[in-house]
């Protein structure tokens, strides 16, 4: 059977259904939020039976957990991982790239339970991040790395919670911060012959 095929009451089967689901997964809950998404709504929208979905996911809390796995598991490879940029310019980079529309900030207001899979994943992520930035941090010469990734961190989420909030982006003022911080925070020696920071 292809994916294409019908199947009871038209729905459709096959091996892109995870997929189908996953997909309806981000729109929805990006869209409306998780709470007020139900799993009738979810198997309409991916066009699956609630058997399917339950054939792949075992109930909603893990359907949560595997649409914020699907969100940059690697934690921004374009900015942390890429060799054009120094040190300085992935720190100002992050706020270029980070969505606007934090999916682990809305998952940890909207879920209590702090036990649940999507909040503990959303922890560890939020984790890896700040680890990431204070990794720059240090490979750019910062006197406190730590600190300075720990600052940015708090700046990139604040401004995402921002965002949501107001409907704007918060995250071009939230960059001019960030470049503040990290020139206080690293020495003058650390600077570029040209004394400029780039600028992205």
């Amino acid at each position: 059977m292809t994916e294409l095929e019908k199947g009871p009451r038209g729905l459709r089967r096959g091996r892109g259904a995870r997929e189908r689901i996953l997909s309806a997964s981000t729109q929805l809950f990006r869209d409306q939020g998780i709470n007020s998404t139900g799993i009738d709504q979810l198997c309409a929208v991916a066009e699956v039976s609630k058997r399917t979905l339950y054939q792949h996911f075992p109930g909603k809390d893990e359907l949560i957990a595997e649409h914020l796995r699907r969100f940059d598991p690697n934690i921004l490879p374009e900015v942390f991982d890429n060799t054009d940029f120094a040190p300085r310019e992935r720190l100002l980079a992050a706020f270029e790239l980070h969505a606007p529309l934090c999916p682990f900030i809305a998952a940890s207001v909207e879920i209590q339970d702090p036990d649940h899979p999507a909040r503990l994943y959303a922890r560890d992520y939020k984790t890896a991040f700040a680890a990431r930035l204070t990794e720059a941090a240090r490979e750019a010469g910062a006197t406190d790395p730590q600190q300075l990734g720990e600052q940015l961190a708090l700046l990139l989420d604040g401004a995402a919670a921002r965002s949501r909030v107001l409907n704007i982006d918060a995250f071009p003022t939230a960059a001019a911060i960030a470049a503040v911080l990290i020139d206080t925070a690293i020495p003058a020696a650390a600077v570029p012959s040209d004394g400029q920071l780039s600028g992205r």
